[in-house]
């Protein structure tokens, strides 16, 4: 069987520390992925802009959507 679910009130300092900042994390590397892609033209992106944009904009991801996206979703300027 599982664990019951905690609520907020229930969890440690600490815990919610963490996820403060895992949830911070994640908005400044999805704010900064999607600034990013919108300032690119389709041919310097791997795979279809559209795709990318609906994927960073939905879900939370612990920063691992944003971070595939700036390192493998982007073609090398230059």
């Amino acid at each position: 069987m599982s664990k019951p679910k905690k609520s907020w009130k229930e969890l440690s300092p600490n815990a919610k520390a963490a996820i403060v900042a895992v949830a911070a994390v994640d908005a400044g590397t999805r704010v900064w992925a999607l600034r990013d892609l919108a300032g690119r033209r389709p041919e310097e992106i791997n795979g279809p802009k559209r795709a990318w944009a609906i994927g960073l904009s939905i879900g939370s991801t612990a920063g691992i959507g944003p971070a595939i996206y700036l390192l493998w979703g982007r073609k090398r300027r230059g």
